[in-house]
């Protein structure tokens, strides 16, 4: 059975600490974790790319190999494994009651119109891993064309600690070199917003001295962002899998471990330092959002 996606991952108890790599070992199984906003998610999905296509997609010729890779690799994993959302007939796969083709388009479209992630394939070059191809409806405060063709490097450039010629950019390289293709890793990120949309591409970050600002819970968001990595077997690119949950705050209310889960968050946004912070946007929010969290904590 699939289960709702509200509150499904609560990477702020500590468990995924902001600014690491953060990478744990992830069974196959749960690579793809659809749940009852499937079609929700798709129908966004299909409207960006009929309105914007060039927002959401690109591709650069040298990844058709691994594009079809992924899509063959998906089209025989989500039958196999979520047999009754899914039911694959010829060339087209039965998603709930939507049929959707699986060819007659770019085959990382039609691979990203089966599933709620987003989906981004670096290849390696003589400068590094770079973002070859990538369908992503529902970026977190960033855009794909501001980073499409870029090397992982530039990419986490503006991300405090993992610039060219850190430590992190170093790890992050040499762990792509050696990954194995029958590893699967995940890793977490999360960030606070005032909206809830799953489509944001405009910048979250501010400047170190941004104004305070007020929040309500119910009009306050956590955006969880779930990544796997996994290495083709036979064009060795990398995938990652992006998948956005974006859950009011007033739900962590009604949990029953609502309470350690506040002073975790707390904790975390505490710890950051003002580049972080303001990175993150939580200048102007990281005093009203403890001061909510406090609440809840009781």
């Amino acid at each position: 059975m699939i289960r709702s996606s509200r509150m499904k991952h609560t990477p702020y108890d500590g468990s995924s600490k902001p600014f690491t790599i953060g990478l744990t070992q992830l069974d196959p199984d749960r690579w793809i974790e659809p749940d009852v906003q499937l079609q929700h998610y798709l129908d966004q999905k299909a409207q960006l790319l009929a309105q914007s296509r060039d927002v959401v997609f690109a591709a650069d010729d040298r990844t058709q190999d691994a594009q079809s890779e992924l899509l063959q690799i998906l089209s025989d994993y989500l039958p196999t494994r979520y047999p009754d959302i899914y039911c694959r007939q010829d060339e087209t796969m039965m998603v709930g009651g939507r049929r959707v083709p699986l060819s007659g388009d770019d085959a990382l479209v039609l691979a990203g119109s089966l599933v709620q992630d987003d989906l981004a394939i670096m290849q390696r070059d003589d400068r590094g891993w770079r973002l070859g191809a990538a369908y992503i409806a529902f970026p977190s405060s960033w855009s794909l064309a501001e980073k499409f063709g870029r090397t992982m490097d530039e990419i986490h450039a503006p991300v405090p600690g993992f610039g060219d010629g850190t430590r992190n950019a170093e790890l992050i390289s040499r762990m792509f070199d050696n990954l194995p293709p029958g590893r699967f890793v995940e890793r977490f990120n999360w960030a606070v917003n005032v909206d809830g949309s799953l489509h944001l591409p405009k910048p979250k970050s501010e400047g170190v001295s941004a104004g305070a600002i007020e929040l309500t819970e119910e009009r306050t968001f956590i955006r969880v962002e779930r990544q796997t990595l996994r290495k083709l077997p036979r064009s060795g690119a990398i995938v990652f899998t992006i998948r956005i949950y974006s859950d009011p705050l007033a739900l962590l209310r009604q949990r029953a471990d609502a309470g350690t889960l506040a002073l975790s968050f707390i904790e975390q946004l505490r710890s950051l330092d003002l580049p972080q912070a303001a990175y993150k946007g939580l200048v102007s929010k990281r005093d009203a959002l403890i001061s909510a969290l406090i609440s809840i904590a009781g």
